[in-house]
């Protein structure tokens, strides 16, 4: 049969896999068949980075969180397309204001930069020359009050726009402290339990003298009402991590609160320069996934997600009591990272192993567990950024490295 034969009665033959009458193009029955599409970088295997389970928590060296499928989707979308940064800051922030009971709101390069962003603008309101001139205090306010048992490392972030902290402890102490250099008034909230003064006291003082007040929540999102607790209870501003409970991105952040003192944040932020906050730059992805993290946080059934972790740690529990000599206890943190914590200790005469010991052998064992080290001998865990299934492999792993060790 010829060519041109052959190719003529193919076109009144059904093909295989297609109804009869239905005819393909030409071009498709002799098309080279599609190249699979190629495999997809495993950046971490290439480069030599060691990944790990997290039963440790949401802690920034650990790289956070693990970003929820609808954060990472919103980040590839909007990747392809130019946006104006301020359109996208003021539409995210009016939606993130309503969210959290503010009157405005605006997405930082994560909470160190909500609180050196929301203390500058404090201090420079809208005056482009006192911006200009950040952290030259000449002519400005420059102290800020801070609680003794608050006096912290993330104060520092306060401290970068020039101001001197001034400690106090009582409430007395405030109302002798307060002169005309008083610029702001900062909480750190996972310390409020070690202070004398109480968040509600804190912000009534700052009222009375009408000083603006500041919390730094960061990784106080659990539970959800602290996502607006802060700004009912009426404080001036307020600094939240994007990452954490929010499961946002890590470098991102929140600062809301009134909306004369987020405008003069945002005059010290990017897009503009010849300020102090130009290098901390959110991308137009980061904000928008901000957003979407902080809807679907919301959002949550919380207490059906509060079963889950209580599950996970009772599995682990569970396996490491299976170990003679070894001693459980499972407790909720009274203010930061609020999330069911597992305490495993041990007998030393019995399970000899240090605590620095087994914390090696669970990372470097497969597969390997990061985990935190608590007192003396012992270690504690959290579940909030386990994968499903992920809690049998810890609960494994941790009574397999316990009863190596055991006598």
């Amino acid at each position: 049969m010829r060519r041109r034969d052959a190719i003529r009665s193919l076109s009144i033959l059904p093909v295989a896999g297609v109804a009869a009458g239905t005819v393909l193009p030409l071009g498709t029955l002799f098309a080279t068949p599609a190249a699979p599409p190629a495999p997809k970088r495993n950046l971490f295997k290439e480069l030599g980075i060691r990944t790990f389970i997290n039963a440790a928590g949401t802690y920034t060296f650990m790289s956070g969180c693990l970003m929820h499928d609808e954060v990472v989707d919103a980040i590839r979308s909007t990747a392809h397309e130019f946006a104006m940064i301020d359109e996208v800051q003021d539409k995210v922030g009016e939606k993130i204001a309503a969210m959290c009971h503010a009157e405005a709101a605006t997405v930082t390069a994560g909470c160190w930069s909500a609180l050196v962003l929301g203390t500058a603008g404090i201090l420079t309101g809208m005056d482009q020359k006192k911006v200009a001139q950040l952290p030259n205090l000449d002519g400005l306010k420059s102290e800020v009050l801070v609680q003794k048992t608050h006096n912290s490392g993330y104060v520092h972030a306060v401290t970068n726009t020039g101001v001197k902290i001034i400690e106090v402890e009582t409430a007395a102490d405030v109302e002798k402290a307060i002169n005309q250099n008083t610029a702001m008034m900062w909480f750190l909230n996972y310390a409020g339990p070690e202070g004398k003064i109480p968040d509600t006291e804190w912000v009534a003082l700052g009222k009375k003298h009408n000083i603006p007040t500041m919390i730094d929540m960061a990784a106080d999102a659990t539970p959800v009402e602290n996502m607006w607790k802060f700004n009912d209870m009426g404080f001036d501003l307020v600094c939240v991590s994007g990452g954490k409970g929010i499961r946002g991105p890590q470098s991102a952040g929140i600062l809301m609160g009134k909306k004369n003192l987020i405008a003069a944040a945002r005059l010290n932020s990017p897009p503009r320069g010849g300020n102090i906050g130009r290098g901390m730059k959110v991308n137009k992805e980061e904000i928008l996934g901000m957003y979407v993290a902080l809807e679907k946080f919301i959002n949550l059934d919380h207490a059906k997600q509060w079963k889950i972790w209580e599950e996970r740690i009772a599995m682990i529990e569970n396996a490491a009591k299976k170990v003679n000599g070894v001693t459980t206890i499972v407790t909720v943190p009274a203010v930061a990272n609020r999330t069911p914590t597992l305490n495993i200790s041990w007998d030393i005469a019995k399970v000899k192993v240090t605590k620095e010991d087994f914390m090696d052998r669970l990372r470097k064992g497969n597969p390997s567990v990061e985990v935190m080290g608590g007192k003396d001998n012992s270690i504690n865990i959290t579940s909030w950024n386990l994968q499903p299934g992920q809690e049998k492999m810890v609960a494994s792993r941790v009574k397999e490295e316990l009863g190596k060790a055991a006598v």
